[in-house]
């Protein structure tokens, strides 16, 4: 049984800790609303949506209080129309996450969502010397998942070394 490192933290919250204040700067989010998306929007906008940002009002109310923004979402064509009905149910599960109204309105705007999620075709299997190479380098690999996906990684790795030279 092996234990975490004192003071070891996850690649994850060392990326969160240098993305999140650039998100925040630029679109008004961060990487827990991206992460949670799909469980926000629920089953049927997960695969049509994106928060982009969200526009956050300028020096508050008149009393110097705190004024929802306005949240910038990407939608596939038609879908937005239905996004449109359902606003008031996402506002308030908006709300939910963050755990205050920091959402007064959704904007919606029209663009394609899921390329992002589309996979690219797999690499060309590797032949001769680099298949032999990248077979040796995996040697010691006993998990049937772990070796699939690290033979993965090394096809495309190795594969692309080869067409640039």
């Amino acid at each position: 049984m092996s234990y975490p490192r004192k003071g070891a933290k996850q690649i994850s919250e060392l990326a969160n800790g240098l993305i999140d204040p650039v998100l925040a700067r630029r679109a008004g989010i961060n990487t827990a609303l991206l992460g949670s998306w799909s469980e926000i929007a629920g089953e049927d906008f997960a695969d049509c949506t994106r928060p982009e940002k969200i526009a956050w009002a300028r020096g508050g109310g008149d009393d110097g209080s705190f004024r929802p923004g306005v949240l910038t979402i990407a939608c596939e064509g038609a879908r937005a129309l239905f996004l449109t009905h359902a606003q008031g149910e996402l506002i308030q599960r908006i709300n939910s996450f963050f755990g205050f109204a920091a959402v007064h309105q959704i904007r919606i705007v029209q663009k394609p969502v899921s390329q992002a999620h589309r996979r690219s075709r797999p690499p060309a299997p590797l032949k001769g010397e680099a298949a032999r190479k990248l077979e040796g380098m995996m040697a010691g690999i006993e998990g049937d998942k772990l070796r699939q996906a690290i033979q993965r990684l090394g096809t495309a790795v190795m594969g692309k070394q080869g067409r640039g030279r």
